[in-house]
C-alpha cells in the first residue's frame, strides 16, 4: 500500500514571502527519510504507513505553530493498495502514454 499526500502549510499574517517558514516544514520532511517532492505550491510526501506520514506532517505543523498563530493547511491524499514508488511511476506512466519526456521538477 502507498499513500501520496500533497500538503501545503501556509502561515497567515507573515507577509508575502513565507519561504523561511516553509523551509522549516520541508526540513522535517527531508529528515524523515520519506520520499518527497517539493513543488512551488506544496510538497508531495510518499509513505507506506498512514501513521508515519501523518506523524511527519504533524511535526511540521507543530514546528510552524511555534511562530505562526494562524496557519492554512491544504491536503490531498491518494491511497492505493499494492503500489509503491508512485512519486516517479505516476509521472513515468504519463510520459509513456505521450511517447516522450515532459517537463518535471528534477531532483
Amino acid at each position: 500500500m502507498s499513500f501520496l499526500v500533497f500538503v501545503s502549510m501556509t502561515p497567515l499574517g507573515k507577509g508575502e514571502s513565507v519561504s523561511k517558514y516553509v523551509a522549516k516544514v520541508v526540513d522535517i520532511v527531508d529528515r524523515s527519510g520519506l520520499p518527497y517532492v517539493l513543488t512551488p505550491m506544496g510538497t508531495i510526501v510518499e509513505g507506506e504507513d498512514w501513521d508515519e506520514v501523518m506523524d511527519v506532517l504533524k511535526k511540521g505543523f507543530e514546528e510552524l505553530k511555534k511562530e505562526c498563530p494562524r496557519i492554512s493547511i491544504t491536503m490531498k491524499i491518494d491511497y492505493r493498495e499494492g503500489k509503491s514508488g508512485r512519486l516517479r511511476s505516476k509521472v513515468e506512466s504519463v510520459q509513456e502514454k505521450l511517447g516522450r519526456e515532459i517537463r518535471t521538477l528534477k531532483g
